[in-house]
């Protein structure tokens, strides 16, 4: 399947560079207003394809993007060091406009995968933009939030994370809400299981997995200026369940009819997603102070949405 990647920056281009290595796609297009740094980040990820799968690789404008099945949008600026998420939309809403009118002329039935931040407005931005069914505008959302999630919950526990399912729900952001409630490790709830290992989740091991899944991005824009290998990860392994239609159930932000009350809203719930983007969408069970939590998340990406009417 061919990718366009709009915006060649550090996320774009960590989504194109693990696409190559991962095999997840037979073609990578880089679009970006620079011309010389499109060019130049698709030269330097063809260089690693011998050393991985098949891929070619290239850069162009909006018009190599016809065929593309998925198109990645991570145009826009980055965030600032103490710059929360939220605070991006002014600088950002701005640009999407352009990048889906260019995006929509050429590659009219790509499905949209929005990675540029705040992720979830910019979602439901896209979707508005786009007029694509919310289904086929899907944003990275709590995908790598997750991924985190499982990374600390399972260096707890002393077992890989592949084998905890945990979900991070709503914004990706400050109000993201962590589901205890229903996190698994293999077959177990996570308390029952963290006790048969002797590696009690206590009051003080919720925090510091808290605080580590929740202020991450902080602590990396401080040591480095902005997060980029993870995200990348994350896109490609959402574009490989759309291309081989994998109806892998992933923390994802797509527009959704309502969650707990709020109507309208683009957020993170786990989602079925395959060839033709989220299939189904799934309600965790949830505690209700981890309920009350995600209806505080989606009132505040709710809110935040509604400036830009």
């Amino acid at each position: 399947m061919k990718v366009g990647i709009v915006g060649a920056g550090m996320v774009g281009s960590a989504a194109g560079y693990a696409l190559a290595l991962r095999g997840g796609a037979s073609e990578v297009v880089f679009v970006d207003r620079s011309e010389a740094l499109a060019v130049a980040q698709a030269e330097d990820v063809a260089h690693a394809v011998p050393f991985a799968h098949p891929c070619r690789v290239r850069a162009g404008d909006y018009d190599a993007l016809e065929g593309a099945g998925v198109v990645i949008l991570a145009a826009g600026v980055a965030q600032k060091p103490g710059e929360d998420r939220l605070s991006l939309l002014s600088r950002n809403a701005e640009v999407f406009a352009q990048v889906i009118e260019g995006v929509q002329r050429a590659a009219p039935e790509a499905l949209l995968l929005v990675a540029s931040n705040p992720v979830d407005i910019m979602t439901q931005v896209a979707c508005n933009l786009s007029h694509l069914p919310p289904e086929r505008v899907i944003g990275s959302g709590t995908i790598l939030d997750t991924a985190r999630f499982r990374s600390l919950l399972g260096g707890h526990l002393g077992v890989a994370p592949q084998s905890v399912h945990a979900y991070v729900l709503g914004e990706h952001g400050d109000s993201e809400v962590l589901s205890w409630a229903s996190a698994r490790a293999g077959s177990e709830p996570v308390a029952r299981f963290a006790a048969q290992v002797g590696a009690p989740i206590t009051q003080t091991v919720r925090e510091r997995i808290d605080a580590g899944v929740r202020r991450a991005a902080y602590r990396i824009i401080e040591g480095k200026g902005a997060t980029w290998y993870g995200i990348g990860a994350g896109l490609a392994r959402i574009v490989q369940a759309v291309r081989d239609d994998q109806r892998a159930v992933l923390s994802v932000s797509m527009v959704t009819a309502e969650v707990e009350g709020v109507r309208d809203v683009a957020l993170s719930l786990p989602r079925v997603v395959g060839r033709e983007g989220v299939l189904a969408t799934l309600s965790p069970e949830l505690a209700p102070d981890e309920a009350q939590a995600l209806r505080t998340s989606a009132e505040v990406l709710k809110e935040t949405a509604g400036q830009l009417t």
